[in-house]
């Protein structure tokens, strides 16, 4: 009895100390190594996002073999659906589609947030405090909130495990306090034996990996001359609707962790609108300057795409001209 005592009491002891050192761990260092582990870690996530009106279930695995990342997300509900990354190619299964593979490094796809952030770019553009432990999927967790400094975007709380430094849950936070998004993981698994699961993509036939066509790079009379610090533009696209015929030039905008696009296009018709659209973390603002239609569509919250939409100006005269 008394060997038992002293067993637990060392183990108990352990466990203490394990807290202590996670207490003392900043939230950045905390999320480094959540960075880290998600990316070097055998393991498997089985959790839930919950949305407004629908909570999807999926189930995600993480490898490393040859050097290679093998990665397989499956949505468990409904038609079936997974996207599968193996190396720097990503495939897709959708149903109603083709199959198709593109070149890629990331998947598009609801995994929990921040597997694959870099931190020291987000650390310029969020403060990390750690507010507190909690527990979930039964296990202990350090809980870190990532704030925008600027206040123009959402912000996210992350649990921590501590154990695998793995990320257990993630909510999207409006700037109100409102959670608009929740990935909550219901089981989870670090092994060795995940990477035996993943060996079979090795071989597995994939479709062929797409030959997109180089985007045709548009020199636009319009810019935006306002963004959130931080947010990177991609390249602008010009691109005529199949439908309408109208010709629609687009511009990507990231900062690594949200991404939003601005659209510009001729007025639809004459009784169009400004309008803005709500759904969840998406937003769609659209603003009529100069004969044009202004759109912004993205993961920020209304009132940032309101003040990137009415940043839009033009520089032609035809833009000019009402």
């Amino acid at each position: 009895m008394k060997k038992i005592l002293i067993s637990t009491w060392l183990l108990l002891s352990l466990f203490s100390q394990i807290a202590s050192a996670e207490d003392n761990t900043s939230a950045e260092a905390l999320l480094h190594k959540m960075s880290d582990a998600s990316k070097t870690l055998n393991y498997e996530l089985s959790y839930i996002l919950i949305k407004k009106n629908s909570i999807e279930p999926l189930l995600y695995r993480h490898a490393i073999e040859n050097n290679q990342n093998l990665a397989h997300l499956v949505y468990l509900s409904g038609p079936v659906r997974e996207v599968i990354l193996r190396g720097d190619e990503v495939s897709y299964i959708e149903p109603g589609l083709d199959p198709f593979s593109i070149r890629s490094g990331q998947m598009v796809a609801p995994l929990i947030p921040m597997l694959n952030s870099d931190i020291d770019k987000l650390s310029l553009l969020y403060d990390f405090v750690k507010i507190g432990r909690s527990r979930e999927a039964g296990a202990a967790c350090q809980v870190v909130r990532v704030v925008p400094k600027d206040g123009q975007r959402y912000s996210y709380v992350v649990w921590i495990d501590e154990r695998t430094k793995l990320p257990l849950r993630a909510d999207l936070v409006e700037r109100n306090g409102e959670i608009l998004e929740q990935y909550r993981t219901v089981s989870y698994a670090v092994s060795d034996h995940i990477a035996n699961i993943l060996d079979g993509l090795n071989s597995a036939k994939l479709p062929d990996v797409l030959t997109l066509p180089k985007p045709q790079e548009a020199q636009a009379d319009w810019k935006v001359t306002w963004v959130p610090d931080g947010f990177e533009p991609g390249s602008m696209n010009r691109y005529r609707m199949s439908v309408t015929g109208n010709v629609v030039e687009s511009q990507l905008y990231s900062d690594g962790l949200f991404n939003f696009s601005v659209y510009v296009s001729d007025i639809k018709s004459a009784d169009s609108k400004p309008q803005v659209y709500r759904q969840g973390r998406r937003t769609l603002q659209t603003f009529i300057k100069n004969s044009r239609e202004i759109s912004v569509i993205g993961d920020i919250p209304p009132p940032t795409a309101k003040l990137i939409a009415e940043s839009v100006t033009f520089t032609n005269a035809k833009s000019k001209a009402k």
